[in-house]
Order: structure tokens, then C-alpha cells, then sequence
């Protein structure tokens, strides 16, 4: 039998090899969290966006496109394609506001493409910077286009939101062929704590909602 001792020095050896594995495991915990969040905030850094605009303390940076064919089902029309962008608005004031952004299902004309149309839509599928460098933004919710849509966001002090925003294109004529989409360059912006959207030519400072601030 072992003596008193010797088991002493084996419950010691058993609790430091333990605390050492316990060590090792928050070690490489921390050590993870720490490359995640260097890698989000580098991500962050690299980021280039197509359009930045800024007013009285309201931050929105605006996307580039992605997209492609229209992977939906279609009933209507013809030579569906669609556009993904995305937007983060940050409040750096010291209230919080609403954003409230209402697309009806106007369809807007392209200019100089007979037959064919626009149409802006706001997907609930929620849009984080993970996604930056997914097909499409990482966007699935493409099987609702052509509805009324809108969205209602409460900001404290120093939080941001991202959301999408699609253009659904199409045709009326299927004997037109393929014609000019427009333009490809989506940029919200604030004036007067009114919300406008820009997608050039076939949208120009079009009133799409407003910004509201709450006691």
C-alpha cells in the first residue's frame, strides 16, 4: 500500500496536471476570441464602401452590388435579375432614434430599356459584416420579391444595425431581349432627418423614410 505521503504527492501531481489542462483550455479560449475579434475588426478596416455620408451625428455607409440571376419562382415577366446591397447606420449621438424605411411595390421604368422595370425590396433576413465576402452578402430570402415591404429599428447611443436591400429587375416584353439594367449604385442618405434613397438613373432622391428621434 502506498503511504500517506505518496498519496499526498499523487493528489498533488493529479491536481496540477488538471490545473494545467484548465489553464491550457481558457489559454487557447482567449487566444481565439482574441483572433475572431482582430479578424472582425480587420475585416471592418478593409471594408470599402461605395458611399459615406454623415449628419449631425448619424453615420450611414453604403455597399457595393452583388447578385446575379433572379433564383426565385417566376410568374410574371421575363429576364428576372436582381441586386444585393447592404447599409449600416450608426448613432453617434447621445439620444436614441428610430429608423423606419417603407418600399411600396412601385416599379420604377429603366431609362432608354423599353419594357423594362425596378422594383426595391427589404428583406427581414438579418445582414452582419460576417457575410461581407458571401455570395450575394449571404442572403437566402429571395422568394418574396415583389411585396410591400418595410423596416422599424430602435438605435441607442453608440450601436449600429445593417440591412439589405434588394433591386429586383425584369422585363414586360420577352421579344425586347436583354436589355440595360441602369444603374448598379444604391446610397442611402439623411436630410432634415428624412431618409432618401439613390439608385441612379432610375432613382433619384427618392423619400423612403425618416428618422425619428425619442426622449
Amino acid at each position: 500500500m502506498r503511504t500517506k505521503n505518496q498519496l499526498l504527492l499523487q493528489f498533488s501531481r493529479d491536481h496540477s496536471i488538471l490545473f494545467a489542462k484548465f489553464k491550457m483550455k481558457n489559454l487557447i479560449f482567449l487566444v481565439l476570441m482574441f483572433l475572431n475579434f482582430s479578424l472582425l475588426k480587420g475585416q471592418e478596416k478593409e471594408l470599402d464602401w461605395f458611399k459615406v455620408s454623415q449628419q449631425d451625428g448619424i453615420l450611414i455607409q453604403n455597399s457595393y452590388p452583388k447578385g446575379g440571376p433572379y433564383p426565385g419562382p417566376t410568374i410574371n415577366y421575363f429576364n428576372h435579375s436582381y441586386l444585393v446591397f447592404y447599409t449600416r447606420i450608426t448613432n453617434q449621438t447621445d439620444c436614441r432614434f428610430k429608423i423606419s424605411i417603407d418600399f411600396t411595390q412601385e416599379s420604377f421604368a429603366i431609362p432608354k430599356s423599353p419594357e423594362t422595370f425596378m422594383q426595391l425590396y427589404l428583406p427581414s433576413e438579418t445582414m452582419s459584416l460576417e457575410k461581407h465576402g458571401l455570395f450575394s452578402y449571404g442572403i437566402n430570402e429571395l422568394t418574396s420579391l415583389g411585396k410591400p415591404t418595410s423596416i422599424n429599428i430602435v438605435l441607442q447611443p453608440n450601436e449600429d444595425c445593417l440591412f439589405y436591400t434588394v433591386a429586383f429587375f425584369y422585363q414586360t416584353d420577352p421579344n425586347k431581349g436583354s436589355q440595360d439594367r441602369g444603374g448598379n449604385r444604391l446610397e442611402y442618405f439623411i436630410k432634415d432627418q428624412q431618409l432618401f434613397i439613390n439608385l441612379l438613373p432610375q432613382v433619384k432622391a427618392k423619400n423612403c423614410g425618416n428618422i425619428d428621434f425619442l426622449e
